[in-house]
């Protein structure tokens, strides 16, 4: 017999349909097509011949328009500059060391050019033309250590030419230059070194390499540092400051200035004389160039910037109806919000009307409190039987509260209890629970009590680390807390609890002026600014007429020139809230305190302010209820939020904090750097206060707590707020022991006696009203109220 063997026929298996890819891969369609060509037709064979020549034609052409455009957007940029007679290019000379002169450098480079250097001055405004180049340059040489002038000529300035000297190092007041003018904004740089025929030619290339390297530390975009002992880089140098576009400055856009060339100051006879602290108020006549970093889209028709023997033209007038109110600050109407207090008969006759009324509650009769037993160990007293609470207080939170920790804990107690002997003691019983728990409690005497206190308190700073809980602070004895801390509330979550941001406000929140929708006014500014192109064009000579202007101002710019104007948007000389975002600068050492007075540099404004610090909530957001927590002290590696009084600013201008230097030829301290957050009223700072008790006696959950109150009083108007430890566990106060203090508090969980009881307490920070900075070197000035002034005298 032969065995046959069962088989399937091979037309039985089965045969999946391959995935099809809508975007198969150059690999996966060659795999598929295994070396075949797909045959072409010939009319598809005749336009593959020419498709090499029209790609081809068509990168030229699409190479052509990118450089055109390219070119046009330079020419754009840079016909403000373009001709001799177009405007000049500003060019910041500062020198970083002492043996230099920047004057002398600024002739230096006049001679390269054929240019007879004609009186070049130490501090103040000198133009040269540069022919070969069909433009000019408009020099403010600035003298060593001069600061505050150096930050306003760099802020005017298209380019800043930072001199350094081969021989001496950089001390401490050009490296806070740097880094301040680093975070002030910068437009184009160049460095150059100063002529110096002493050094040997050998070691100049290493002298250069190693300023290069210091250099690029500020400015990474530096790729050369140009010599001015040879002739070819000082020609570089002046290609480098008369061709191109120089960079923009991101806060100057939008806004124009005017460097003031010449100043002049005339009495006004119809103001009747002197006015506001015998200060001569007059007008101010400016004559500058207008300059601006974006350029009207019309075309210029008119240009009058040449020869200033030209028949001068009124370009503008002062149009009433459409200019802003140059109000800066409201005047509180005391009386409008005005409350009616009760008359001392009226408070009189409430005392006595409760002392008439007897709303005390009688004594219990002798006898009627009935007595329970309950089992001590044999030697305890009555005062130590008290602290023995029933094993039903234990559990309040339910059998959901009790954890693996908890129940061995009271099973090892009963086994305790059980193996010592047992006494009964008749013990009084009230209907309520929490009478149970009252303990009668024995006080200490005073002079006890303070060398206690104080044992407490020394131990205390020694053991614990201030860095875990910085708010902590020591509850007064000679002064009540509840009068201590009576503007202080409890918050049950501090990130979640509401805070009302309109209750208790004070008396400068009346002066300020708010924003209900602040980006979609800077939005209707900017597009306003935009829209209305005013009659004076960018590039045109004017003179300035500034009305109500005080005298001193003239003698500044007699004094420390240049004088340099900038416009202000709408709105923004009206005095707010202003949030800033700062970090503090590595390099500064020293303490920043809150509300300590500082110099802000924003934008274009200088201002003496006392910044509040608080917190920066991560991602820039309010929270749940733009709660945030006051700083103390402005500290190194973290983002802080600054809150002053000062005028509204529009766009994320940068902002520098500087702290005045105790000697006046050093420069100030450079504190912090930041940026302009937003001028955001409702934003509420927090500070926070710990009061600390110490866990005197303590069983399982409830303690007793002393050392954070001294009366019995403070203890009931504190009671409401919520405890908590450092551990962890959270409770209540249920009642005041004795007359020194202490108290009873029940938590969450057992409580440990190392632990220490907190209590926190909020209270609402405010800044000081900020002022105009004063310049030291003049004596100071101050602006005028309704003239524009930004903050107070």
């Amino acid at each position: 017999m032969v065995e046959t063997v069962h088989r399937h026929r091979p037309t039985l298996k089965q045969q999946n349909k391959p995935f099809k890819s809508k975007h198969a891969t150059k690999s996966s369609l060659r795999d598929a097509s295994k070396g075949r060509v797909p045959r072409q037709s010939p009319k598809a064979t005749a336009t593959n011949q020419n498709s090499a020549a029209q790609l081809r034609h068509n990168r030229r052409n699409t190479s052509k328009q990118v450089q055109a455009k390219k070119r046009s957007a330079i020419v754009s940029a840079t016909r403000l500059f373009n001709g001799v007679d177009g405007a000049p290019r500003i060019v910041a000379v500062v020198p970083l060391c002492e043996d230099i002169s920047a004057a002398k450098a600024i002739a230096t480079l006049a001679e390269s050019l054929d240019v007879e250097p004609d009186d070049v001055p130490e501090k103040g405004i000198w133009r040269m033309t540069a022919d070969r180049f069909k433009t000019s340059l408009q020099f403010l040489p600035l003298p060593y250590r001069d600061f505050y002038s150096t930050l306003d000529a760099c802020k005017a300035a298209d380019y800043v030419l930072f001199l350094l000297s081969p021989t001496v190092e950089v001390n401490d007041w050009g490296d806070t230059l740097l880094r301040t003018l680093q975070a002030q904004g910068l437009p184009t740089v160049v460095t150059a070194v100063a002529p110096d025929d002493s050094i040997d030619p050998k070691s100049r290339q290493g002298i250069l390499k190693s300023l290069l390297s210091f250099v690029q530390y500020f400015f990474p975009s530096q790729s050369r540092v140009f010599d001015f002992h040879s002739s070819s880089d000082k020609i570089n140098a002046i290609r480098a400051l008369s061709e191109g576009k120089p960079d923009d400055v991101r806060w100057r856009e939008g806004r124009s200035y005017l460097v003031g060339e010449h100043v002049d100051w005339e009495a006004d006879p119809d103001e009747g004389g002197k006015e506001n602290g015998e200060k001569e108020l007059g007008t101010l006549k400016v004559t500058g160039i207008i300059m601006s970093a974006p350029l009207p889209r019309r075309s210029k028709s008119n240009n009058t910037n040449g020869d200033m023997e030209i028949e001068p033209t009124v370009l503008a007038e002062p149009d009433s109806d459409n200019a802003d109110s140059l109000v800066s600050s409201n005047d509180p109407d005391d009386m409008a919000n005005e409350q009616t207090w009760p008359t001392e008969e009226e408070m009189r006759g409430a005392n006595e009307e409760s002392m008439s009324e007897d709303l005390s509650l009688p004594d219990a009769k002798s006898g009627t409190t009935p007595k329970v037993v309950r089992r001590i160990p044999k030697g305890m007293s009555e005062y130590q039987a008290a602290w023995i609470v029933d094993d039903e207080d234990d559990v309040e939170g339910g059998e959901g509260d009790r954890d693996e920790d908890g129940e061995e804990m009271k099973e090892d107690i009963q086994e305790e209890e059980e193996e010592e002997e047992m006494v009964d003691m008749p013990m009084e019983e009230d209907d309520d629970t929490e009478s149970r728990r009252m303990v009668r409690f024995e006080d200490l005497d005073n002079e006890e009590e303070d060398k206690q206190l104080q044992s407490w308190r020394n131990q205390k700073r020694e053991e614990e680390d201030d860095l875990n809980f910085p708010d902590e602070i020591d509850t007064p004895q000679d002064v009540p807390a509840r009068t201590r801390f009576q503007r202080y509330r409890g918050m049950r979550s501090f990130r979640t609890s509401p805070w009302d941001p309109y209750e208790n406000l004070p008396r400068d929140y009346a002066r300020i002026f708010q924003f209900e929708d602040y980006k979609r006014t800077e939005r209707a500014v900017r597009r306003r600014a935009e829209e209305e192109v005013g009659p004076v064009e960018p590039g045109t000579r004017v003179t300035l007429h500034i009305r109500n202007a005080p005298k001193q101002i003239a003698t500044i710019a007699t004094q420390s020139p240049p004088l340099i104007l900038y416009a202000v948007l709408q709105h923004e000389h009206k005095v707010s809230v202003l949030n800033l975002t700062v970090q503090r600068n590595t390099e500064y050492d020293g303490s920043v305190r809150s509300k300590d007075p500082l110099i802000l540099c924003v934008g274009a404004r200088r201002l003496e302010v006392n910044p509040i610090y608080s917190q920066h909530t991560r991602g820039g957001g309010k929270g749940a209820n733009n709660v945030h927590k006051f700083e103390r002290y402005l500290r190194h590696g973290a983002t802080y939020v600054a809150t002053i009084y000062a005028p509204v600013v529009f766009g994320k201008q940068p902002c520098v904090l500087l702290k005045k230097n105790e000697k006046d030829d050093q420069a100030p301290h450079l504190v912090a750097t930041g940026t302009f957050h937003d001028p955001d009223t409702t934003r509420v700072i927090a500070k926070r206060i710990i009061l600390t008790g110490h866990p005197f006696k303590v069983h399982k959950k409830t303690a007793t707590v002393r050392y954070m109150f001294f009366n019995p009083d403070d203890i009931a108007y504190f009671k409401p707020i919520q405890l908590h430890t450092k551990y962890g566990r959270t409770g209540h106060i249920r009642e005041s022991l004795g007359t020194h203090g202490y108290l009873k508090a029940h938590f969450d969980g057992p409580i440990n006696q190392m632990d220490t009881v907190c209590m926190s307490l909020y209270k609402r920070m405010f800044p000081k009203w900020g002022t105009i900075w004063k310049d030291p070197r003049v004596g100071g000035v101050v602006q005028q109220k309704g003239d524009g002034d930004a903050m107070e005298e």
